[in-house]
């Protein structure tokens, strides 16, 4: 990842221009604004003339505690890629028109509508939390105009995941396979189904613009590993899947950005990762929740001008700004920046330990360590953190824990 940010580890920030793929708003109150930053620090008040060698890390086999990569065996993916024609036949009946209800004035009303699409045969379908959460009654109207109600079986407002299910599969619905992030690239063809201001059985192409991106979540942490894409995705697409030529998912369509006056599509979409999805949704349907892990560090890149200024033997790292207070890196002594300095006329941070590695895998950058820590690991895991502190190198062990289910960032200061 290149995006020079500052971040809370697994923590996003909601840029005024991000707006939820639904018909629903964002609600301003919450936005907070992060801009990009370079940390540039002055050679004299860094580190001095370090004489030790990083210690030499190899790349391990991620051992992973995530639970097992789910796939749908009974559905097989086309052998070859198919015309926008043939996907359309082969994949839209398993999309639906999620309709929400809630209560107002004592009476039940339509409040809100989105996408979703069928996972498996016991009725799951996949969808975006922000579509169902807070609803009283769902609604799914498939592709041939069966109306089912559904039942919202779990949903994880981290990764804006959510699985509800409906009692019947309609006759001859087939599930849509997932498929594989490493094998998406860059500059693909992709398309989108779903259903843009109501209008059910929507197609629109494009291509994969970007990957590795993060984006909010609907809590204070982010989402990472997102797919950032050029096909048209608007209020109502919410839910949808994102899909490569062979008709598997990809992605599940959640965000677009905006200029902060509209809401409609500019060419900048976003998808929530399969990877994420293979992660999060059988423990949704198994347990109705995913408990997701935090570190708990704020922090950015390591860049050279940084790694100069400083005296770092690396140019490279996670570079630490700041811990939040009794999480599982403070608990184990990993530190922050220590002090404020103005260099060629900036405000900056320095003092903030580096780390190099995790669990003897090299950590290039802080969303090396975001998405390790979001991919492999889960509460109650130790890992191991190659950490450059106080002009030497150190392994620290860190027990992560559960992400707490509200976090106080009002004070947090972003490097």
């Amino acid at each position: 990842m290149n995006n020079k940010f500052g971040k809370i580890l697994l923590v996003g920030f909601l840029l005024p221009v991000f707006a939820l793929a639904c018909n629903l708003a964002v609600p301003l109150s919450e936005v907070q604004e992060v801009l990009p930053t370079e940390i540039n620090l002055p050679e004299e008040l860094g580190f001095g003339d370090i004489q030790n060698e990083p210690p030499l890390v190899q790349e391990q086999p991620k051992e992973s505690s995530e639970p097992a990569r789910v796939s749908n065996p009974v559905v097989e993916p086309a052998p070859n890629n198919l015309s926008f024609s043939e996907l359309y036949e082969r994949v839209n009946p398993a999309v639906v028109n999620i309709i929400t209800y809630g209560e107002q004035a004592g009476r039940v009303i339509a409040s809100g509508q989105g996408s979703g699409f069928l996972f498996d045969f016991d009725g799951n379908i996949i969808t975006n939390a922000h579509v169902v959460h807070g609803s009283q009654q769902v609604e799914t109207v498939f592709a041939d105009g069966t109306i089912k109600n559904a039942d919202i079986v779990g949903e994880d407002l981290h990764s804006d995941l959510a699985v509800i299910r409906v009692d019947e599969v309609p006759e001859g619905v087939q599930p849509i396979p997932l498929g594989d992030i490493e094998d998406v690239r860059v500059g693909q063809t992709v398309i989108a189904i779903g259903n843009p201001f109501g209008l059910g059985g929507t197609l629109t192409s494009g291509i994969v613009s970007a990957l590795g991106r993060t984006i909010p979540a609907l809590t204070p942490f982010s989402i990472p590993e997102s797919i950032q894409t050029d096909a048209a995705i608007n209020p109502g697409n919410s839910g949808g899947p994102l899909l490569n030529l062979r008709g598997e998912v990809i992605g599940v369509n959640a965000q677009i950005e905006t200029d902060g006056f509209s809401r409609s599509n500019s060419g900048v979409g976003f998808a929530i990762p399969v990877s994420i999805v293979n992660r999060v949704v059988p423990e949704l349907i198994k347990d109705g929740e995913f408990n997701w892990v935090w570190l708990g560090v704020v922090g950015g890149d390591v860049s050279p001008n940084l790694a100069e200024a400083m005296g770092l033997p690396v140019d490279y790292g996670a570079y630490i700004s700041e811990v939040v207070e009794d999480g599982p890196a403070a608990q184990s002594g990993l530190h922050g920046s220590l002090r404020d300095t103005v260099f060629e006329g900036r405000q900056l941070t320095i003092g903030g330990d580096v780390i190099t590695a995790i669990n003897g895998v090299n950590v290039d950058s802080f969303g090396d360590l975001l998405v390790y820590i979001a991919m492999n690991v889960m509460p109650g895991d130790e890992v191991s953190l190659t950490v450059f502190s106080d002009g030497k190198y150190e392994d620290i062990k860190v027990t992560l824990q559960e992400r707490p289910e509200q976090l106080d960032i009002s004070e947090v200061q972003f490097p």
